[in-house]
């Protein structure tokens, strides 16, 4: 019954969250996706299925493009990745047997935490966006360390949590939910703590995936009304992601994925380096500036 509400409640959400976004894409004259970003969307959510993430990898190839300005990245990753993560939850909640309760509960947390964060992203500096990525971007990469040199817990058996291991993954997926809305993805972080607690780590697809299908959509339609955005960059995501997402999760069974985490860490931490570089340097500019100046929000 709960996988059922589950997955006829996403797919309501999911269908809203496409109209408004045409709608607005159509409102700014960006109705056509860039290919760029259609490439970008099929490699990253082609991994982001196996369980990489797609955040990070995408924040990297932004940042060596220069595609968007680093403000945007937060609203741009959200937006873009919505669509073709609603397809991985309907797949994997529908396939991977967990306890519905425990799914239930980590996806009301981790959208009660987005929707706060969302309206904090909105007034932050462009240098608070950089340098909260960057910091970001840097524990994302020693997570892929960790899981390529073993040290991520393997996880045991379990389908479910009881008494309060529940509550703490609970509590846990309201923090991962709010720090999504800057850009900062669950995955990693949800899987290593599921892990830890004992959860059987296949089991722990559908909870992460579930908690980022409904925050996202439910946080994008507010990104997409905001100037920090370029649909053009969010449809070719969305428009890539959608058939890879696919793919992965039906044909594809054996790849090296500790070799591709490798290549990933590599990419992720020139991306953090120019982030936390380009917020250290405007903190200095704005430090030598006049008395009373300030690093203003964009708006």
């Amino acid at each position: 019954m709960i996988v059922t509400f589950l997955l006829l409640s996403l797919t309501i959400i999911a269908t809203i969250f496409l109209v408004r976004l045409i709608f607005a894409a159509h409102e700014r004259g960006q109705l056509r996706p860039r290919p760029e970003a259609v490439a970008l969307g099929a490699v990253t959510n082609f991994f982001d299925t196996l369980g990489i993430g797609s955040f990070a990898p995408t924040t990297a190839w932004i940042k060596l493009r220069g595609l968007v300005p680093d403000s945007f990245i937060p609203a741009t990753l959200n937006t873009g990745h919505a669509l073709p993560t609603v397809c991985q939850a309907l797949i994997f909640i529908k396939l991977v047997e967990v306890d519905p309760l425990l799914m239930l509960g980590c996806i009301g947390a981790a959208v009660a935490g987005a929707t706060l964060g969302v309206p904090l992203v909105q007034r932050l500096s462009v240098r608070s966006v950089q340098a909260v990525v960057g910091v970001a971007l840097l524990v994302a990469a020693v997570l892929y360390a960790m899981t390529n040199v073993g040290l991520v817990p393997a996880g045991g058996n379990a389908l479910g949590l009881g008494g309060w291991l529940f509550g703490l993954a609970i509590a846990a997926h309201f923090l991962l939910g709010a720090l999504m809305a800057f850009g900062i993805g669950l995955y990693a972080p949800s899987l290593i703590l599921l892990s830890l607690l004992g959860l059987n780590p296949t089991a722990a697809f559908p909870v992460m995936m579930g908690a980022c299908a409904f925050l996202m959509p439910i946080s994008a339609t507010r990104f997409i009304v905001t100037p920090r955005i370029d649909l053009r960059i969010v449809l070719g995501l969305a428009i890539g992601g959608i058939p890879a997402v696919l793919l992965a999760a039906y044909v594809v069974r054996n790849l090296p994925l500790d070799a591709l985490r490798w290549g990933v860490v590599v990419v992720v931490l020139y991306a953090a380096a120019v982030l936390l570089r380009a917020a250290w340097s405007g903190s200095r500019e704005t430090g030598a500036g006049t008395a009373g100046e300030t690093d203003e929000a964009v708006p």
